[in-house]
């Protein structure tokens, strides 16, 4: 079983500039809400309490200032501050005192998922015992994304980063769950062109050992990569149609705690005090 987390928020976040020179890209809003709540609402969906979130050097008093250390939503938030992004596998090297002898889910900040059924999908992966899970949803243009190319079995068959012409459109999105060999494996990687430890050579150690499980967030899901202007806009027109279309919120972090028993009224009645009068805290004096 899966218990803990870890949410990279670093990154130059350069498709973004200038908004981003100032502000962490993480912390920017989709509709009423910042970015991070998002992916972290993906791991407390799936019932991880403990998390790790990765942050730029000199930011973390941003994040700390919206999320603290997590104790208001009944969850564990602890930090790293990485001097330069190196990769996603140093997610791994960095957390290794973090990760001690557990498996860990890895999630990108600035990914959005959303589905109906997405919730159990989660606490399947969770359940991962050994090698490694991938969470796949079919895109237009694979040529933009790391895409796996599977069989009638579901077993993959190939990992490529970015192919020019690919048979598959299945694009590997931002949300990974791997073993503890996780961390070793991450060591052994030699930088790229790009001078990183790319995601992808890591994937392929486990594909080698046949250790790589899909999970398919399914047609009636929705997966938005939002590193650039417009996905950014895209993501949240997307948000304000559905929440304000169904009343329910997305990715409300309080909401998800209290349906999971881990705060009570009292804790939801404090939110509100700390977002102030806004339609956040009107949506949560609901919940009460």
């Amino acid at each position: 079983m899966i218990t803990k987390g870890i949410l990279l928020a670093g990154g130059h976040g350069t498709r973004m500039s200038p908004l981003t020179k100032a502000v962490n890209k993480q912390l920017l809003p989709i509709y009423d809400k910042p970015l991070i709540y998002y992916p972290l609402s993906v791991l407390m969906l799936a019932g991880i309490r403990d998390i790790l979130v990765i942050v730029n050097k000199g930011q973390l008093n941003q994040f700390r200032k919206i999320l603290s250390n997590g104790e208001r939503l009944g969850i564990k938030i602890n930090y790293i501050e990485q001097k330069t992004p190196r990769g996603l596998p140093d997610a791994f090297i960095l957390g290794e005192k973090f990760i001690g002898k557990n498996n860990i889910a890895l999630i990108l900040g600035d990914n959005f998922f959303y589905g109906q059924s997405l919730t159990n999908k989660l606490k399947n992966c969770i359940k991962l015992k050994s090698g490694c899970k991938i969470l796949l949803h079919s895109v237009k243009n694979p040529n933009l994304y790391g895409v796996a190319t599977i069989n009638k079995k579901n077993r993959i068959l190939s990992l490529k980063e970015k192919p020019k012409n690919s048979k598959s459109n299945l694009a590997i999105t931002g949300l990974y769950f791997f073993d503890n060999k996780v961390v070793n494996l991450s060591k052994t990687l030699k930088p790229s062109k790009r001078k990183e430890l790319e995601i992808i050579d890591l994937l392929n150690k486990y594909k080698k050992k046949k250790k790589i499980y899909p999970e398919f967030l399914g047609r009636g899901g929705a997966w938005l990569d939002t590193g650039s202007i417009d996905d950014f806009y895209n993501t949240s027109a997307f948000v304000s149609a559905l929440e304000n279309r169904q009343g329910l919120k997305i990715a409300c972090l309080e909401e998800i705690a209290f349906n999971n028993k881990w705060i009570s009224k009292k804790e939801i009645r404090d939110a509100i005090n700390f977002y102030g009068n806004c339609m956040y805290s009107n949506y949560l004096k609901k919940l009460i």
